[in-house]
């Protein structure tokens, strides 16, 4: 039996021994949502200033089944409030980066196509966006919307279609409304989409650990006792 399939096993043991300390309701539950989720599609937050906008972003991606969220702090920190996610940065993977290249340069890595959501080009209007592989979506500020070096690096463009007079929406309503509409056609269009049984399973040890309380004492017997 090699290392990773005896780590991985010993992880399931884990995990059905910390599955006894919650309800059958919440381990059904945690399934039936691990079934919607999905790495296929990630989103990256650039340098956004009002909190609330980010945190927002991040319960939108609970709310459609997005599992990551990349959140580029380079010129105001950090910008995500507990309060506002509303509990979503526990289930949702979210990930700190310092600078815009060190984002891009981790999401290319990881096969991603990067595409910048802004209203000022109209390359592609949502309505029409293919999703072809893995998709990142940046999003920016409303006023100064994406870097010039997320739009110089882009795989390509991507506009919610208005027919008003303003040009711009909230960052956090854009957000949402471009998840909704892709995680739609994803799940309609594309195989594959889902989580892997491996990634499901360790999602759902993580998420049962972050169910239950004084966990350090409880993982602190398991491992006694074993």
């Amino acid at each position: 039996m090699n290392f990773y399939y005896l780590r991985f096993m010993i992880d399931l043991e884990l995990l059905d021994y910390l599955e006894g300390f919650i309800t059958e309701e919440r381990k059904e539950r945690f399934k039936n949502v691990l079934e919607e989720r999905t790495k296929r599609i990630t989103v990256a937050i650039e340098d956004v200033y009002q909190m609330h906008n980010t945190s927002a972003v991040v319960r939108s991606c609970d709310v459609f089944g997005i599992q990551e969220a990349h959140l580029i702090e380079s010129r105001f920190g950090k910008r995500l409030d507990a309060q506002i996610a509303m509990g979503s940065q526990k289930w949702v993977d979210v990930f700190r980066y310092q600078t815009t290249s060190d984002c891009i340069h981790q999401l290319k890595d990881q096969g991603y196509k990067i595409i910048a959501t802004t209203p000022h080009n109209d390359s592609c209007l949502l309505n029409d966006f293919e999703i072809e592989g893995k998709t990142a979506l940046f999003f920016g500020t409303e006023k100064g919307g994406l870097s010039k070096e997320v739009l110089d690096k882009a795989d390509g463009f991507l506009k919610i279609p208005m027919v008003g007079f303003t040009e711009s929406l909230n960052i956090s309503v854009s957000a949402a409304i471009i998840l909704q509409a892709l995680t739609k056609k994803l799940k309609e269009d594309a195989n594959n989409w889902q989580l892997t049984s491996e990634e499901k399973l360790m999602k759902q040890l993580d998420w049962t650990k972050k169910s239950i309380r004084s966990i350090d004492d409880v993982l602190a017997r398991y491992y006694k006792e074993k």
